[in-house]
């Protein structure tokens, strides 16, 4: 099966994962049936959709929430927890391409997407503990030293002093992984359980009045003055339309398909680690590094090292997800050789060329977010607040952050896949080899 949603998971099932196993899962919500009309109706029942519901529902418009498995089921239930600042992309670059003025004001919006992360967190999911600290390692002297500078420019340019450019022995006295030359840590990042929050804003989202349906995929929107949304069972009507189903967006999204990439992620948390914890990191922070095919990991609140990367392109998982992350995991710690590893999973994500979230306009009514590219736990709230704002007129912010570079992939959603094959497959090979 070619679909996305389908295709790696039971239909309506959480796929087991240490998030998972750890999280109260509520019963399932009711099925789309029959006729219905609302002012805005969302399809995908993520951090996007979810936000944008609950934002809209506390000012008082009529919304529907639609979702063909479960609220929370997708990315924004399974990713590496990470909430990061700013975007997956240099902000000396995007500044370069559109400007100080609009790059200073797309800044500011990603720091406020932060603050509205931890904002919503502390009124509706405490239990997903936000946890202050970010740390990227390089892995060369040269991509250590561009870190610094970054750091450099982030405090001289837009007084961001919460990121502190580190050498290679202050970065091994937080991760005890010798391939890493350096680095930064930023305190104004941070990691959460990514499960708990989305499940969290489903509920805050039905408390304000949006209405969640479940097992509901959208197979056919019918534009116009009004748009009709239908599911297998059911059609509702809406003055506005929000697809916020990022990497699992089948075929509703054609005009910015060609923009935005599905790509596969992968997870596996070890066996508590006990007093060994603290052999890998010595305080409770995320880490990223500089791999094409990034490395992301932190402990989990039982000491498990939640380990994340091996992305693939197709839309089939591999058969075995444990052996490609356990050779990762091992060659940077190898004091954790032969380590259990209890969990894997993975899941789909949404990536753009230029790695910058797409949030445009596929028709007048119709609002499309996605492609955050790694970065998505705190963008895709702002991007469900910006969409909010803009189906309620106020659509400045929405504008300038349509503003980002997103070109379509070089021929279009017909070689983009093997195109991206090809570079992963050449990184893979690097990283095999040590180089």
């Amino acid at each position: 099966m070619s679909n996305a949603l389908y295709r790696n998971d039971r239909p309506g099932h959480f796929p087991r994962s240490w998030y998972a196993d750890t999280t109260p899962i509520p019963p399932e919500r009711r099925a789309l049936r029959g006729q219905h009309r609302a002012d805005v109706c969302i399809v995908g029942a993520g951090y996007t959709g979810l936000m944008a519901a609950l934002e809209l529902a506390e000012a008082g418009l009529s919304v529907i929430v639609l979702d063909a498995h479960r609220a929370g089921w997708g990315a924004s239930g399974r990713n590496g927890g990470q909430v990061g600042s700013g975007f997956n992309q240099d902000q000396r670059w995007i500044a370069a391409r559109i400007g100080k003025a609009p790059a200073r004001a797309l800044w500011d919006m990603t720091e406020e997407a932060k603050a509205l992360l931890k904002s919503r967190l502390s009124a509706h999911a405490p239990e997903a503990r936000f946890r202050p600290g970010v740390a990227h390692g390089a892995y060369s002297a040269t991509e250590a030293r561009d870190l610094r500078d970054e750091v450099d420019f982030l405090r001289r340019t837009y007084d961001y002093s919460e990121a502190e450019g580190l050498t290679r022995d202050a970065f091994q006295a937080l991760v005890n992984a010798p391939q890493y030359q350096g680095g930064l840590i930023d305190r104004g990042a941070g990691h959460i359980h990514p499960l708990r929050y989305v499940l969290g804003l489903a509920r805050a989202a039905e408390r304000a009045g949006a209405q969640i349906f479940e097992r509901s995929e959208v197979h056919h929107l019918d534009p116009g003055a009004r748009v009709t949304v239908a599911t297998g069972q059911g059609r509702v009507s809406a003055a506005f339309v929000i697809l916020a189903g990022n990497g699992y967006l089948t075929n509703l999204g054609r005009k910015v398909a060609a923009r935005t990439m599905p790509l596969n992620s992968f997870i596996a948390a070890t066996e508590p680690l006990g007093d060994r914890a603290t052999d890998v990191l010595r305080e409770d922070i995320a880490v990223a590094d500089s791999k094409f095919v990034v490395n992301y990991f932190r402990l989990s609140e039982d000491k498990r090292l939640l380990f994340g990367g091996r992305a693939n392109y197709s839309v089939a998982f591999p058969r075995r997800i444990e052996p490609a992350l356990r050779r990762r995991m091992e060659r940077m710690f190898p004091q954790l050789a032969g380590v259990a590893i209890d969990y894997t999973w993975g899941g789909t994500l949404g990536i753009t060329r230029h790695r910058l979230p797409l949030i445009t306009r596929a028709a007048p009514n119709i609002l499309s977010a996605g492609g955050y590219s790694g970065h998505g736990v705190a963008l895709s709230g702002l991007a469900g607040r910006l969409m909010a704002e803009a189906v309620r007129g106020q659509a400045e912010r929405f504008d300038i952050f349509a503003q980002l570079p997103t070109p379509a992939f070089p021929g279009g959603t017909l070689l983009r896949a093997p195109l991206l094959a090809a570079a992963m497959t050449w990184y893979g090979l690097r990283d095999r080899l040590g180089v």
